[in-house]
């Protein structure tokens, strides 16, 4: 289900995060229309974090350490990144007023950036939304093999280590099945939720500025559930 935002009603990092607590997340038709609408699917899909699945030749790949992964380093550089028009496309849905709104929950604390980097340039990363227990997963990007996938692993990982309980993909894509996503119903969707924003997770539980083994990623997002 999507509706275009009434024009009444100005779009703050508050009411943004408001929506995300029912569920809902805003986007844009393209980088050039300056409006956003609502969405909110009638399938949700999400990443149980406890069922987080890494393929083979992936885990080989995280645990050589060939990328340096960190986090909430360069917002701006993420979203550039994630704003770029895909291979199959010449269109994005991040315009203008997604930079600035989610650049304030940047400043805020609520937006949260993993960067992965090949030497000194940034070859891959993502951004989401923190909100109690729950993240809400937004974009990502490569410009490496494999580095988008990087990121989604060490996001896992910190995410465990903080104490979330919901991961939302918000679609479900072939890629993020890979990884154990999953589509649930609107209705279930919001009893995850719920359950998830009760909880007082903390993404910077592990020092974001400071890189995260591949090896030591791996452990922490492919850990069993405890008793």
């Amino acid at each position: 289900m999507a509706s275009r935002e009434d024009a009444v009603i100005e779009i703050t990092p508050e009411v943004l995060l408001k929506a995300y607590a029912c569920g809902i997340f805003p986007m844009a038709e393209n980088a050039s229309d300056p409006a956003l609408y609502w969405v909110e699917p009638e399938r949700r899909g999400i990443i149980p974090l406890e069922a987080f699945h890494v393929p083979g030749r992936l885990a080989r790949t995280v645990r050589s350490d060939r990328f340096t992964v960190v986090c909430n380093r360069d917002f701006d550089a993420v979203i550039d990144g994630c704003a770029q028009p895909r291979a199959q496309t010449d269109r994005t849905w991040i315009n203008a007023r997604i930079r600035r709104l989610y650049g304030a929950l940047f400043a805020r604390g609520h937006c949260h950036t993993v960067e992965v980097y090949a030497g000194d340039a940034l070859v891959g990363g993502l951004y989401g939304v923190s909100l109690g227990g729950a993240f809400f997963g937004e974009s990502m990007f490569h410009r490496a093999r494999d580095a988008s996938k990087v990121a989604l692993v060490h996001l896992v990982a910190r995410l465990r280590a903080g104490g979330f309980r919901l991961l939302d993909t918000q679609f479900v894509t072939p890629h993020l099945q890979t990884f154990g996503a999953i589509e649930v119903s609107r209705s279930r969707y919001h009893k995850l939720l719920e359950a998830a924003l009760a909880v007082r997770a903390n993404f910077t539980a592990l020092a974001p500025d400071i890189p995260l083994s591949g090896a030591e990623a791996l452990r922490r997002a492919l850990a069993p559930p405890p008793p």
